[in-house]
């Protein structure tokens, strides 16, 4: 007797978006999206974040920006930007020629800034959604001051919501006391998914010089080193709210993705992995679809959520 096997259904729902897998590449890791098109088909992505983009264009901060460490890296970008303008008038169009699902994190000083980005984005039929970032740790102002208490968030997302239709993601810091408060003002201020974790805060310092390796002194730990730490703060937010929670930190393998759906996740983004291996989005696509076949795995719904204690 032949038997046949069925091909996994990789397919996932966040909120009201179906993605066609759930493997998105995350902001600041993946600049626009074009960079990496000479590499692969970025419409293969279940969906890709674009880099924060501001009202009026960003220098972001002085260099060093980058410091390398044994588990990870350290950044201190400053949300480098090239602003909502020409964004929409060179970017946009190219992915949507592409036929890209991206999603734009967006950033603001004021949380007037923020109201102005979302409510112009809103104006493009081809976004998928916002990411709302007020997590970002390299930057004295704006977002990391409306994400530090719960009630600051709640109002912020509450501003933007109100001025867009469009889905709203909700992208927070691990560096608070309770991630699952956080979870929940963002769900009841009108969140239609949280993403998480962003960057630890970290610093180097160059001993012979007696100096901080990076010019802003402290940046946003990421990598593998912080994989625990992300997998257990997206544990505890599926556990706080009733919206998705997509899953993000040192993600570099499809079981390291298979361990966020695992315990809740909707999806999973890949970051610092991308600098290291530009195709490692695929890889893991690839990887997914090879373990749900192997573990005899049909949908990704019947995996999700499943942890045993």
């Amino acid at each position: 007797m032949v038997t046949t096997s069925v091909t996994p259904d990789l397919s996932v729902r966040v909120g009201t978006l179906t993605l066609k897998n759930p493997v998105i590449a995350a902001s600041g890791t993946f600049g626009y999206g074009l960079e990496f098109f000479p590499f692969y088909d970025i419409s293969r992505l279940g969906a890709l974040v674009v880099k924060g983009i501001s009202v009026e264009p960003t220098k972001g901060n002085p260099s060093r920006r980058i410091v390398e460490t044994p588990a990870g890296m350290l950044n201190a970008i400053g949300l480098q930007n090239m602003g909502l303008k020409r964004f929409k008038e060179s970017v946009v169009p190219r992915l949507e020629a592409l036929k890209a699902v991206y999603v734009v994190n967006i950033y603001g000083r004021t949380k007037e800034e923020y109201e102005v980005v979302a409510r112009s984005l809103s104006e493009l039929s081809s976004l998928a959604a916002m990411e709302i970032n007020v997590s970002c740790p390299n930057v004295k102002e704006g977002g990391i001051a409306f994400g530090s208490t719960p009630e600051g968030l709640f109002d912020l997302v509450r501003r933007v919501r109100a001025v867009s239709g469009k889905p709203l993601w909700v992208k927070l810091s691990p560096n608070v006391t309770d991630i699952g408060v956080m979870a929940k003002a963002a769900e009841d201020a009108g969140a239609d998914a949280i993403t998480l974790i962003n960057t630890l805060v970290g610093m180097a310092v160059d001993p012979r010089s007696r100096r901080p390796m990076l010019a802003n002194v402290t940046g946003g730990l990421s990598g593998p080193a912080i994989r625990p730490v992300a997998l257990r703060m997206v544990w505890e937010a599926c556990k706080a709210v009733k919206i998705p929670v997509i899953g993000i930190g040192g993600i570099q393998s499809a079981e390291d993705a298979m361990e966020f759906l695992l315990v809740g996740a909707a999806a999973v983004q890949v970051g610092t992995a991308n600098f290291r291996n530009p195709n490692v989005c695929i890889d893991i696509i690839d990887g997914i679809n090879g373990f749900m076949t192997r573990e005899g795995i049909k949908s990704l719904d019947e995996y999700r959520g499943t942890l045993l204690l």
